[in-house]
């Protein structure tokens, strides 16, 4: 028999009796979570507008696109599927795998709502079976038993029954302990460390919210269109528009949790808090009040973003924080009043940097550009503010100041930039194209749209590299792509992410809609979405995670390789006809230098790593493993030390503690090995540039002057 959620919190209740009253849960704090009335009316708008607004709008929303939304939704609520029972499934397809078009068109909710809670059920149960395991002591777990764990556990099958279920969390409980023993912990710290993590599992638990099970449903459901579609709620379209702008209202500290505390991570420089010197790093924030007139909230255990909420203001408003230092007992709090302001997000704007190269008795400066993302304040800019916030701007300037110090050659430094305004990447583009297009825009049954550039102009002609790598996505591959199409500079690094679809967002009554409407191409007619931007001289980068994940479908938009018609375009082709000798000159420079030899180590090392499937937890077994990989990682890092003139480890605890150290300080562009080789391409290049005649290309010529591949 399946217990109820108010008898499973109960049982939860008499198990944590160990525990502190205060982290004891309450049996109502499990009362089933039902949707909105405003759910209903977003639901059936969101509908509309996916079905006549979106890419496909043609898809109908039928039994096979309500299949569709079930097994996602399955797989946001329970990814590892650790928790759903197969009868749990089976009892859900019988109700709801046909019937959630239905719902979706009405605005009914229930159903979605029904299935989260079978599944919060199931992690409440896993909680209070957690806690029994740990009330028994972690010393019953026998490291001799050959037992492993599952890592990858999409496709698995869902547990059997109950019994199953508990063997899996069962096992995950004992990897966890498993793990502790290896780093010497003793087992009293790894009961510790468990029933610290238990806790916060149980309190993520209670803190969920109507509005997240909204959210993941309804993206759900937006995601069997494609993977780029998402519904935000009020609180995420506001932290979107704040990161589009990079300027936001409140006190300008960049908040964390830490156990049940909000905790001040650092303070944004030149913002209230920072200029006040009365708010610390590390204070914990335990309750927060509007005014002086008014009585603090307490705020301890709360959700960071119901806390960010509080605090967040309009400019010129006072708030009042009660705070505890790091090293101190709550009762020795301290109130601190900040009037709010705007706040500028300086650390995520564009910046420079200047690296100097001495090649054959000369010295070159190459310039770096870094842009983290495409921003724009939009507001700003309707409001006809002179001075608003935007990419294509901060660069200008920083290109202007870098040719008055002298810059030979410059590298426009994307990696990690995951795109943003179409509009800016755009403009950028057009700091370095004289005149002409730089992407095509289609929407299905029409002619691209063509973005140009008009103004003629350009902020620099000289020897230009751009750096990009997995994660550099949208607007990077059009910035990327366009500079590649017209020969302006070599696109070094590795693979772009492959997002080729261009997003609108929708203002709703309640958040925001961001909609998939057209799919972007390139100049030279290929289009990037799953494809990505090869670069033209490749990198060995250990992305953090697989390529191929990242360009994996995960909705009805298909379009590998697509393709439309090229369009005429001057080209600048200062790059090709160079190509073969930076490709021969980079290969012999990274032959044996050790920087690379360490990345390349290190990225061979991980997708070797990636393609275990299981992980032992016998701890013989598991020990040798691990000192197989501890001896590789010493040998690695130690070749690299000796290479760079340090002193090598004789442990990992020690190379553990130069990384702790180094941690803190702020990594200089001369330590970095990918930009140090940009760099001495950018130098290839000055030396290698001559005057070269810009030509019209047709698409053939084009596509194979670039590399790309057809």
């Amino acid at each position: 028999m399946t217990p109820s959620p108010i008898a499973t919190a109960s049982a939860l209740v008499a198990l944590s009796a160990a525990w502190p009253a205060a982290a004891a849960p309450l049996a109502t704090d499990y009362d089933e979570l039902e949707p909105l009335e405003a759910h209903a009316r977003t639901s059936v708008a969101i509908v509309d507008r996916l079905r006549n607004h979106h890419l496909l709008k043609s898809k109908p929303l039928d039994d096979e696109a309500s299949s569709a939304v079930f097994d996602k939704y399955l797989r946001f609520l329970d990814p590892k599927r650790m928790h759903f029972f197969a009868s749990d499934v089976a009892a859900l397809e019988e109700k709801y795998r046909h019937a959630l078009d239905d719902a979706l068109r009405h605005g009914d909710l229930q159903p979605a709502f029904d299935i989260f809670n079978r599944f919060r059920r199931r992690q409440l149960e896993r909680v209070e079976h957690e806690v029994e395991l740990l009330q028994r002591g972690v010393e019953q777990f026998d490291f001799t038993r050959e037992e492993s764990l599952r890592l990858d556990r999409e496709e698995a099958a869902w547990p059997a029954h109950r019994a199953a279920a508990e063997n899996l969390w069962r096992l995950a409980l004992k990897g966890r302990v498993l793990g502790g023993k290896l780093a010497d912990e003793s087992l009293e710290e790894a009961a510790r460390v468990l029933d610290k993590r238990v806790r916060n599992s149980l309190r993520r638990i209670r803190q969920t919210r109507s509005e997240d099970v909204f959210q993941t449903f309804i993206n759900a459901y937006a995601q069997t269109y494609d993977r780029h579609t998402a519904y935000f709620s009020p609180r995420d379209s506001a932290d979107f528009n704040i990161n589009m702008s990079l300027s936001l209202e409140g006190i300008g500290a960049a908040l964390d949790i830490d156990d049940e505390y909000t905790v001040v991570e650092r303070l944004i420089k030149g913002g209230p808090a920072d200029l006040g010197g009365e708010l610390q790093a590390r204070d914990r924030i335990v309750a927060v009040s509007q005014s002086a007139n008014e009585p603090f909230v307490d705020v301890v255990g709360w959700r960071i973003d119901e806390v960010v909420q509080l605090i967040r203001g309009p400019k010129g408003s006072p708030v009042l924080l009660r705070v505890v230092a790091a090293d101190a007992q709550e009762t020795d709090a301290r109130v601190v009043e900040i009037v709010r302001d705007v706040v500028k997000l300086e650390e995520q704007a564009a910046s420079r940097n200047v690296l100097e190269l001495e090649r054959d008795g000369r010295s070159h400066r190459v310039g770096v550009v870094t842009v983290p993302t495409f921003y724009i304040d939009f507001k700003a800019q309707r409001e006809g503010d002179p001075d608003y916030t935007s990419t294509t701007r901060d660069v200008a300037r920083l290109i202007g100041e870098l040719k008055r110090d002298g810059m030979d050659g410059l590298i426009v430094d994307l990696r990690g930039n995951g795109g943003g305004s179409l509009q800016e990447a755009v403009e950028l583009a057009g700091l370095f194209v004289d005149a002409g297009p730089v992407v095509q825009v289609s929407a299905p049954r029409r002619r691209p749209d063509i973005y140009r550039d008009t103004d003629k102009t350009s902020a620099w002609q000289g020897p230009l590299a751009v750096m990009v790598n997995g994660q550099s996505a949208s607007a990077s591959e059009i910035f990327a792509g366009a500079i590649q199409d017209y020969g302006l500079g070599v696109v070094v690094g590795s693979r772009t992410f492959g997002k080729g679809t261009v997003q609108t967002l929708v203002p709703l009554r309640r958040g925001e809609l961001k909609l998939t409407e057209r799919h972007f191409y390139r100049v030279s007619g290929v289009g990037t979405e799953r494809r990505g931007v090869e670069p033209d001289i490749s990198f060995p980068i250990p992305e953090a995670r697989p390529h191929e994940f990242a360009a994996e479908p995960s909705g009805a938009i298909d379009t590998p390789y697509a393709t439309v018609p090229a369009i005429a375009f001057e080209m600048a082709d200062r790059i090709s006809p160079l190509l073969p000798t930076l490709r021969a000159r980079h290969a012999e420079r990274i032959r044996h230098d050790a920087e690379f030899t360490y990345l390349q180590a290190r990225k061979t090392r991980i997708e070797r790593l990636r393609q275990r499937t299981e992980v032992s937890l016998h701890e013989e077994a598991r020990r040798a493993e691990r000192e197989a990989d501890d001896d590789w990682l010493l040998e690695t890092e130690n070749a690299r030390l000796l290479a760079r003139g340090e002193e090598p480890v004789a442990t990992i605890d020690e190379l553990d503690e130069r990384r702790e150290a180094e941690a803190f300080d702020e990594p200089a562009p001369e330590d970095d090995a990918l930009l140090i080789e940009t760099a001495n391409i950018v130098v290839d290049l000055i030396g290698l540039s001559g005057p070269l005649t810009a030509r019209a290309a047709p698409a053939g010529e084009r596509r194979a002057a670039a590399g790309v591949p057809l």
